[in-house]
């Protein structure tokens, strides 16, 4: 129903003050408007106006109410899956999500925390993907609201599937400023999905071969997954696709926040960034509109000043002073999630793009709207009650794998020398947990709520992440948690991305060891960190030289062999000489030395609940591919890499790593490559679907309306692995890309152990083999027929 302001408007701005979605224009004292296109017709303007001057689309004039009578959300909270989405589309900040120390067995859901700031909107309700939330009429109790609730959820799903929706992106040119919008075909949406797997085709087709990452012609993807904001677990993430600054091979860069979900509310599933804007600017998008705005005023500012000063109803994206620098590993920040690796903050900065910024109240699609509903609850429900997603990342985060690492040789010391520190327990989870953990936090729709938050001086922060404990942890010889803390909050408000920067300095601190180039930062010694990371993000001086990364400092020093990268991407922090799949991950991953974009066999060899021979390479090459395709499809979707770790049998994780059953399962599974090949490439015909295996297949069908099945979710990620590889090869990225620092594939990582290499070579042509590539690493033409990429 739409709403009309008459003539008699006395300018009161009562009803421009109330509207929950700022539809309303106009100035104090003149007659106000209503902007058809934004305005949700949920009547608050009808009920605050005293002079009865707003009309229905009937020719009703609604009935003013008093503030006290409005309507008031009720949140059954045993259907509430604490998603999260009614409280960021809430404008007026009158809802929360609990927030306990430690989730255990409390179960968290949405309340209305701020009476008195709710106009009654009923946004909350109509975004609700799995009707927890009502708005029942003046007057009606908690009880009748909260039935009516329950009724809905029990109800059996009656609606019928809306069919196919095609994605809609945005090309924006910021040389000139023209918008066009591109609608993706049908054939490229079947066989692309979203999320990376799609940018990177975007990027294949839209980026002039051989141009530079920094040039006016280089394109920048930022897009989501089908099931971004729609409420299912964990699917908050969006991805950011360019050319890598370094390598000039493929790079993406995942991120949380609510950015992505915002960006689908106002009608837009990405974004495709060309030219370079003559000063720094900002994209504005709000309910379809988009506009460039002068940002010369934020231009300097570090991401915390710059977000406090854009719309505070509006996601951002921004990038802070290490993107306007130029740091090779400068990422993008919305809220205090950061697309990290790659350097996509230098790619923004070298376009004078400082920030974007999204608001929409947009439904987000659902081809079978009722169904998905139901399998969210169900899906929500089997989260919660994993072992690993339910009771071990909300109790300790993913930093609870400090110990298990270092236990198991995994962990970085010392620049990759080691894989043991002593003394890691001073950084772990645990110590974490029980003595800087202020409470749990999440991001949008995630019900794992594995986010630390801790205090920085007076500040309640995001903690550090695993990779951050051990790459400024023992990778560097420190063992003071609260400088880790320090460290890891000052690379956020400058926009960097830890893992980068905790492996640049690591190689500067050998370079100074072995008396090569005194950066002034040694093992050991954290005095110097706090002030070199500010130099580092605003090119100051000899750090001008580390915010170039460690495979330029190489290049410049020499220490090749101990420089720990892959293509220019710095290592994360499991040390691949005690879990060598990885290691072949590192190594193969289109973006660099990346565990997740790798295939994180880790989980299986080191840090999981599973041991898979950690030093052996037998059936290791097959298992990296499968995982490398999983977790591809995952992201493609819209989901974080988390939501899959419920993969291994829930049962394992009770019985624990020492067990007798589990030791035997880990070696047994050392023999299953041939296994593991033949579902790699029978996988189309698994048509099987499962909660247990990867419920993101099933979530996808109901959502997209595409017949999507356990085997064609994972040949996407199979085809996702190589359009990456294939505009990686085209960009110049030929053989010997694949590798790793002599330190971990000659050096051995404990003196008397012959294992304790990477066998790299060994386990890189079974891999090329199984991968259907050639021996230089490029796609074999069959294997593109076969997946259907056009060249």
């Amino acid at each position: 129903m739409s709403y009309h302001i008459s003539d008699t408007c006395i300018g009161c701005s009562a009803c421009a003050l109330n509207c929950p979605v700022f539809a309303i224009d106009g100035a104090r004292g003149e007659r106000f408007h209503i902007n058809g296109k934004r305005c949700v017709s949920c009547g608050v303007c009808g009920r605050v106006c005293p002079q009865g001057a707003i009309t229905a689309g009937d020719g009703s004039v609604p009935e003013r109410v008093k503030k006290t009578e409005w309507p008031r959300p009720v949140i059954d909270s045993e259907a509430c899956t604490a998603c999260g989405l009614c409280r960021d589309i809430c404008t007026k900040g009158a809802l929360r999500i609990a927030a306990p120390k430690f989730r255990g067995d409390i179960h968290v859901a949405a309340e209305l925390s701020e009476p008195a700031k709710c106009v009654g909107c009923g946004l909350c309700a109509k975004i609700c993907p799995v009707g927890a939330v009502a708005v029942g009429d003046n007057g009606a109790s908690v009880a009748e609201a909260t039935v009516a609730a329950k009724k809905r959820k029990m109800a059996k799903p009656a609606g019928k599937p809306a069919g196919l929706r095609l994605p809609v992106y945005a090309h924006i040119d910021l040389s000139t400023f023209s918008v066009d919008i591109v609608e993706i075909s049908e054939a490229c949406f079947r066989k692309y999905i979203g999320g990376k797997t799609l940018a990177a085709r975007l990027l294949l087709d839209y980026l002039p071969r051989g141009a530079g990452a920094l040039d006016p012609a280089a394109v920048v993807i930022i897009n989501t997954g089908p099931l971004n904001g729609t409420g299912a677990p964990s699917t908050s993430r969006f991805n950011m696709t360019f050319k890598h600054v370094v390598s000039g091979g493929i790079a993406s860069s995942n991120c949380g926040g609510a950015f992505g979900m915002m960006l689908k509310r106002a009608g837009y599933d990405g974004l495709i960034i060309t030219g370079r804007a003559e000063a720094p600017s900002r994209i504005e998008i709000t309910d379809g509109d988009i506009r460039l705005l002068p940002a010369d005023e934020l231009w300097g500012l570090d991401v915390e000043e710059t977000q406090e000063k854009l719309p505070a109803h509006h996601a951002k994206f921004v990038i802070g002073p290490a993107g306007e620098n130029g740091v090779v590993y400068a990422g993008v920040v919305s809220g205090e999630r950061i697309a990290g690796r790659c350097g996509g903050g230098a790619v923004l900065g070298s376009k004078n793009l400082k920030a974007l910024t999204c608001y929409g109240t947009r439904p987000v699609f659902i081809s079978d709207r009722e169904n998905f509903g139901v399998f969210i609850r169900r899906w929500v429900d089997f989260v919660r009650s994993h072992p690993m997603t339910g009771e071990a990342l909300p109790r300790y985060g993913s930093a609870g794998l400090v110990n298990k690492a270092n236990t198991n040789f995994a962990m970085p010391t010392h620049n990759f020398k080691r894989g043991h520190d002593a003394e890691a327990d001073a950084v772990s989870g645990e110590t974490l947990a029980e003595t800087k953990l202020e409470r749990n936090g999440a991001c949008v729709s995630c019900p794992i709520r594995c986010e630390r938050r801790v205090k920085v001086g007076d500040r309640e922060v995001k903690g550090p992440e695993y990779e951050t404990l051990g790459l400024f942890g023992p990778n560097i010889e420190n063992r003071d948690l609260d400088l880790i803390i320090e460290l890891n909050y000052l690379c956020d408000i400058y926009g960097m991305d830890t893992i980068s920067c905790a492996g640049s300095i690591a190689f500067a601190m050998e370079l100074a060891e072995r008396g090569v180039k005194d950066f002034g930062v040694k093992f050991g010694d954290g005095g110097e960190l706090k002030d070199l990371i500010r130099r580092i993000a605003l090119r100051e001086g000899e750090a001008a030289e580390i915010a170039n990364g460690s495979k330029w400092l190489a290049a410049k020093y020499g220490g090749e062999d101990y420089a720990i990268h892959s293509k220019g991407l710095e290592l994360a922090a499991y040390e691949p000489r005690a879990s060598v799949g990885m290691g072949l991950g590192y190594a193969t991953s289109n973006r660099g030395g990346c565990h997740l974009n790798g295939g994180y066999t880790a989980l299986f060899e080191s840090v999981g609940v599973l041991s898979i021979v950690p030093q052996s390479p037998r059936s290791k090459a097959a298992l990296t591919v499968f995982m490398q395709d999983s977790l591809e499809a995952v992201s493609a979707a819209g989901c974080c890499l988390f939501s899959a770790q419920t993969i291994v049998p829930a049962a394992l994780y009770r019985l624990g790593p020492n067990h007798a059953v589990t030791r035997f399962i880990g070696k047994a599974a050392a023999s299953f490559g041939p296994v593991i090949q033949l579902l790699v490439k029978a996988a189309p015909v698994l048509k099987l679907n499962s909660l247990y295996l990867m419920p993101h297949a099933e979530a996808l069908a109901l959502a997209t309306g595409m017949k999507v099945t356990t085997g064609s979710f994972i040949e996407l990620g199979e085809r996702s692995y190589n359009v990456e590889r294939l505009f990686s090869v085209r960009e110049g990225q030929g053989a010997g890309a694949d590798s790793l620092p002599r330190r971990l594939t000659d050096e051995r990582q404990r003196a008397g152990d012959k294992h304790s290499v990477v066998p790299l070579a060994k386990m890189l042509r079974s891999y090329y083999r199984i991968r259907g590539w050639d021996e230089s690493g490029a796609p074999k033409a069959r294997i593109l027929r076969r997946l259907k990429i056009e060249t």
